[in-house]
């Protein structure tokens, strides 16, 4: 097969991924549908068996799977993980397309060269992407509600000294808010209004959001509804502290980006310099891979830069 078939294969199968995706866990078009479907229930056309069909098999296989997790105990630790993330999915829908990449991985890689090795390293990597994308995305949604923590804070105490009640100033604050910080504060203020306490929601939203700086001003609202006192003066120290906090962060981060971006280079030049060195000469390179004296050197090498790379990121991370 030549490049550009490779390529028009690699571009027709991520579509055909993404399509499925779409189809399957596009969750507030299927919802906007069945909302539609009751409102105008008397204009609406009813559907073709086939489609009443994929619907039911769709509902059978979640229900299955969703089943299964609970027998396993592992659906509250997905839920909590896909709403740390800020994903709209369920933990049945989560694993169905862990399965799914899992499948499409291993297929496209082996169906550039069939092999085994190559289908078994497509569905490591199948199962190894998502995981990467929900904790990628878990660090953002949490570095984003950390940068406007402060001005939450801020906007609280200011409510607090007009006159409003805690629970005003939280609606105020909801209202003037960017994503994440609306999204939560929504949570919250709805837990409340259906009769949990303030203590309970925000335990629960310190669970959804396992931030230090949330979890001190967490502490204090609590200690305060206990004891007393004045509340205002006790989070405006608090977002002192939070502001002093980023600030050194901040100048951390600059005086290790230096040993940082060595440990990259430890860990990056090898692995570039074998590829030209493959590129350039195949045969000299493949020695590597054929004589067991050159896979010992490579697994010694392999180790050796994972061990320096470690170490270097564990002296450049310092928490405050």
């Amino acid at each position: 097969m030549t490049l550009i078939g490779y390529i028009l294969l690699l571009v027709t199968s991520t579509l055909f991924f993404l399509a499925l995706l779409v189809k399957v866990f596009y969750q507030k078009q299927q919802m906007n549908k069945r909302l539609q479907h009751f409102i105008h229930s008397e204009s609406d056309e009813p559907k073709s068996d086939k489609e009443m069909r994929r619907i039911v098999d769709l509902t059978t296989a979640k229900e299955k799977v969703r089943k299964r997790l609970k027998a396993k105990d592992k659906n509250k630790s997905i839920e909590m993980m896909l709403q740390r993330a800020g994903i709209p999915l369920k933990s049945e829908e989560y694993v169905m397309f862990h399965w799914i990449s899992v499948i499409f991985f291993a297929l496209l890689f082996y169906l550039f060269k069939p092999a085994v090795l190559l289908l078994l390293f497509g569905a490591i990597f199948g199962f190894v992407l998502p995981k990467m994308i929900v904790r990628s995305k878990q660090k953002k949604r949490l570095q984003q509600f950390n940068n406007y923590l402060p001005e939450m804070i801020s906007t609280v105490v200011n409510a607090l000294r007009a006159g409003f009640s805690f629970f005003q100033a939280l609606r105020n604050v909801m209202e003037e808010s960017p994503s994440p910080v609306k999204e939560e504060l929504s949570i919250v203020l709805q837990e409340m209004q259906y009769g949990a306490t303030v203590e309970e929601s925000l335990n629960r939203m310190k669970e959804r959001m396992p931030s230090n700086d949330l979890d001190l001003m967490i502490q204090a609202i609590l200690i305060q509804r206990q004891v007393g006192g004045n509340l205002a003066v006790v989070l405006e120290k608090i977002v002192h502290t939070i502001r002093e906090r980023i600030k050194i962060q901040g100048q951390i981060k600059t005086l290790t980006a230096q040993g940082k971006m060595s440990g990259m280079v430890i860990a990056l030049l090898p692995l570039g310099l074998a590829g030209m060195l493959f590129v350039v000469n195949p045969p000299y390179m493949l020695v590597l891979f054929t004589n067991p004296i050159g896979l010992v050197l490579l697994a010694v090498g392999g180790v050796s830069m994972m061990i320096g790379f470690f170490f270097i990121m564990k002296i450049t991370t310092i928490e405050v």
